[in-house]
């Protein structure tokens, strides 16, 4: 798949089947997501994986809109410096953002669906995945095949999209 089928083409999956990823398919999301770029080449992020049931279920519990995860074959949490320190550039979320679509373009090529959770229960998040006091979870990607295998085919929703010469300003506003 080129890299223009799979931005228009990629749709949140939020029901998964019960099958689970296989290692290869797991490392090709995890690699695309440590190739993305980052400012001054900082790669200041971790990503927690999680594939147990139980845990899964209860990170399900960090927010209003995680119910997603779990559903999934694996979530992948994604770790930060905390952003509101002090010091936090605020090129760190923009950073965590590029390696974030970079896993889940990597997923759609290969058949995978993923959506994205807000993290809204930051001690619950902390709790649950154990992560250092000077770090920071503000999301969770859920990653599995498809419940419906259609969602990888389906097209998108007339009217999805504003036009681009809605949102493109040349030269100016």
């Amino acid at each position: 798949m080129d890299v223009q089928t799979a931005i228009r083409t990629k749709r949140m999956v939020r029901a998964f089947a019960s099958r689970p990823l296989e290692p290869e398919v797991l490392e090709r999301i995890l690699d695309a997501g440590r190739h993305a770029p980052s400012s001054k080449n900082k790669q200041r992020w971790d990503f927690v994986v999680v594939d147990d049931r139980e845990l899964l279920g209860r990170l399900a519990g960090v927010g209003p809109f995680a119910g997603h995860v779990a559903g999934a074959a694996v979530a992948v949490a994604l770790v930060t410096p905390d952003p509101h320190g002090g010091d936090a550039p605020l090129s760190l979320l923009w950073d965590l953002g590029l390696a974030a679509e970079n896993m889940m373009l990597a997923a759609w090529e290969l058949g995978v669906g993923s959506c994205p959770a807000t993290v809204y229960d930051h001690d619950l998040a902390r709790e649950l995945l154990g992560y250092p006091d000077d770090r920071w979870c503000g999301w969770i990607l859920s990653f599995g095949y498809p419940a419906d295998p259609d969602d990888l085919t389906r097209p998108p929703r007339q009217g999805g999209r504003k036009a681009l010469e809605e949102i493109v300003h040349r030269g100016g506003w």
